[in-house]
């Protein structure tokens, strides 16, 4: 029990400095993010440095839910990095405590932190928000500090343009000045030009005061833009030695109130977050409610007032009505007179109409006289759009109506998502630090900026869709939650059952297995050789691998048809058996005390068994890729050219167990080459190599024995 408080004394002193030097080290970091994204409306406004630290202090505060979780994974990482690299960490298990019972302190602690940043979150967070928003909105809206440049015009005045030709730096005065007010418009500018003047602000800073000497004012006595066609437009003309002139400029720094800033979502805690949402909600329905029967009741089914009347006469023989008027909650039709019936009916106009003699609308239309005609579609199209106008107006509103409550919504979860984000960041880095055992700042540093950036691309991706509507604003939100928790779990998993998640090795081979990639043998003498070879079995197991190479060679000596790639491709079990027989001979005959001999086995060939020997395991996707048939020729060819890099190497098989052969009984070497020079172009040999054997039938019984 002592031992267990010791280690959790360790894990904790070990955990904390690293956990407040990264945080500080990762709260700068986003400041400085945060100082060059809002630069521009901060340099040139002459503000104090009280302000700025002011404004510095709660950008740090609001930068906190960014920077905590970075913060936890690289402590973490670095912590059991650390461990795992001065095998503190094997020293720990090999006494029998768990990677769990390890982590245990750091769980408790960083759970605390979680919870702490859910109240940092509610509490703290909006407040310091509001006065970071406050000050910055107050920034942006304060005047320019006043540094007029020489020989070029200076448009940071609102309605002013100043130019000065030079300034003399010592006295102050004002050179070749001229002032252009365009307040009412460039073509209504007022000008005035001055030898030298002289600059400074009114006692309160609210006014900019120009002391000009020997100069001419030039202004319109009327407003260009009302002037008549062809009328020229009269101006004033003024000569002075000494005007004063007052330029409306606030320089003084006003802050902004901040109950504006207080009411936005940003400024809310959760309990003033869901009050807002209810009331936010029950105008929605309120809308909704409003707007159904404008909805419902469209007015091309239920026109408020029209009224279309006919001439009497012989049209009204014809069974057309003399008169219909529609109005909104009755419906009279005057039938004609011939026929002597009158409705009085009231009601959906549907039901009106069909207790009546169906009437053709076009054609009742068309009866009238072209400018009725025309008066009937414009009164229509004019209906049309009033009714649009009113449908679109309603429709922004409930558009922004839910877009603010989405952003409430949004930024209720996130006063939960910043702690389960914590808790997930400890669970990746403590395991993933385990597995790599690799301490200091570097590997850390990588993995997790690493990690931090896709948590960052999904989280934002996630915000921005349920921002926008796309999504439900609950999944937006927990996106980055649900992909990385999986991710914390398995690492959790494989560090607790010790798994060579980072075993370069493995990657390697499946690469090299992936793409085809070819291995050179290495192979070296033994200093110490405990059991001996025998001629006999040596020849024998060359033999042996040379029929089986043979045999293989033959049985794919032709190249195979696109469908029967697809369908059978080549036989993997037969390659994988000629290769593991090839290592068995090469590892017997490395006890070989020949050097020759064993620097011929580093001749021999690594067989590969990629893939592309057999794409299809399932008969479906054969047929599938054989009727697609342009979609599976790239697979097709790379499945030719392991093909040929197969025949290669049981040919180079073959050559060199003839050579080892006549190495070993040189009186052998006669037999062993002779087949091949008389029996070179037979088709039972594709090689070109025969091998002398007692048994004429090894070859056949070795590629039984493979298969």
């Amino acid at each position: 029990m002592i031992l267990i408080k010791r280690l959790h004394g360790f894990m904790l002193k070990t955990f904390l400095p690293l956990f407040a030097m990264t945080f500080f080290i990762v709260l700068f970091i986003v400041l400085m993010q945060f100082l060059w994204k809002y630069i521009d409306d901060l340099v040139g406004k002459g503000l104090g440095m009280d302000v700025l630290g002011e404004l510095f202090f709660y950008a740090a505060v609001s930068m906190v839910p960014m920077a905590l979780p970075l913060a936890i994974l690289l402590a973490s990482l670095m912590t059991f990095g650390n461990l795992g690299e001065k095998f503190e960490l094997t020293a720990m298990k090999a006494s029998g405590i768990s990677l769990v019972r390890v982590m245990a302190p750091l769980i408790v602690t960083v759970g605390i932190i979680a919870v702490g940043a859910f109240f940092f979150q509610n509490d703290v967070l909006p407040k310091a928000q509001v006065k970071m928003w406050t000050l910055l909105f107050s920034m942006r809206q304060k005047s320019p500090e006043l540094e007029i440049p020489e020989d070029v015009f200076y448009d940071q005045i609102p309605g002013f343009n100043l130019y000065v030709k030079d300034k003399d730096k010592v006295t102050g005065m004002l050179r070749g000045v001229m002032i252009y007010d365009v307040s009412n418009g460039g073509d209504n500018a007022t000008i005035i030009t001055s030898d030298s003047a002289r600059l400074a602000f009114t006692p309160d800073n609210r006014y900019l005061y120009l002391h000009l000497y020997q100069g001419e004012q030039f202004e319109n006595l009327r407003d260009q833009n009302n002037r008549q066609n062809g009328m020229n437009t009269p101006f004033r003309r003024e000569t002075f030695l000494d005007k004063q002139v007052l330029i409306p400029f606030d320089a003084n720094f006003n802050r902004l109130d901040e109950d504006g800033m207080r009411k936005q979502y940003v400024g809310k805690n959760i309990r003033e977050l869901q009050i807002a949402m209810d009331s936010i909600s029950h105008r929605i329905d309120s809308i909704g409610i409003e707007n159904m029967p404008a909805v419902v009741e469209s007015e091309l089914l239920a026109v408020r007032s029209a009224r279309i009347v006919y001439k009497a006469g012989n049209e009204s023989a014809g069974g057309v009505p003399q008169q219909v008027e529609i109005s909104g909650g009755a419906h009279r039709v005057d039938m004609p007179s011939g026929e002597g019936r009158k409705f009085q009916l009231s009601g959906d106009l549907e039901k009106t109409l069909s207790k009546v003699k169906p009437i053709d609308i076009d054609t009742l239309i068309g009866r009238l006289p072209d400018p009725a005609q025309a008066e009937i579609y414009a009164t229509a199209l004019s209906l049309l759009d009033r009714r649009r106008d009113v449908m679109t107006f309603r429709a922004q509103m409930m558009d922004d109506e839910k877009r603010i409550l989405r952003r409430n919504d949004i930024e209720l979860i996130k006063k939960f998502t910043l702690s389960v984000a914590c808790i997930i960041f400890f669970f990746i880095g403590a395991p993933l630090g385990a597995i790599i055992r690799k301490g200091g700042l570097g590997t850390p540093l990588v993995i997790s900026v690493l990690l931090f950036v896709v948590y960052y691309i999904i989280d934002n991706t996630g915000y921005k869709m349920a921002r926008d509507g796309k999504i439900e604003v609950w999944i937006g939100m927990w996106l980055s939650t649900f992909i990385l928790a999986p991710l914390g779990v398995y690492v959790t998993w494989k560090a607790m059952n010790d798994s060579a998640v980072f075993d370069k090795d493995r990657y390697v081979a499946f690469l090299r297995r992936l793409v085809g990639a070819r291995q050179s043998r290495s192979v070296a003498s033994k200093e110490v050789i405990i059991n001996d070879i025998t001629i006999e079995d040596s020849v024998d197991k060359l033999r042996a691998l040379s029929a089986s190479a043979t045999a293989l060679a033959k049985r794919y000596s032709r190249r195979p048809g696109y469908s029967a790639y697809w369908m059978k491709g080549f036989d993997t079990s037969a390659i994988k058996a000629l290769s593991d027989r090839l290592e068995s001979t090469v590892e017997y005959l490395t006890d070989c005390r020949d050097p020759q001999i064993v620097g011929l086995l580093g001749d021999f060939p690594v067989l590969r068994n990629v893939w592309v020997y057999r794409p299809s395991r399932k008969a479906w996707l054969g047929r599938v890729m054989t009727i697609l048939f342009p979609i599976g020729l790239p697979i097709y060819l790379a499945g030719l050219q392991a093909r040929r890099d197969l025949l290669t190497d049981c040919r180079l098989i073959s050559e060199r167990c003839r050579l080892i052969i006549s190495r070993l009984v040189p009186d052998l070497s006669e037999a062993v080459e002779s087949p091949s020079t008389t029996e070179s172009s037979d088709d039972n040999d594709p090689l070109g190599i025969s091998v002398a054997e007692d048994n004429p039938q090894s070859a056949i019984s070795s590629e039984t024995e493979s298969k």
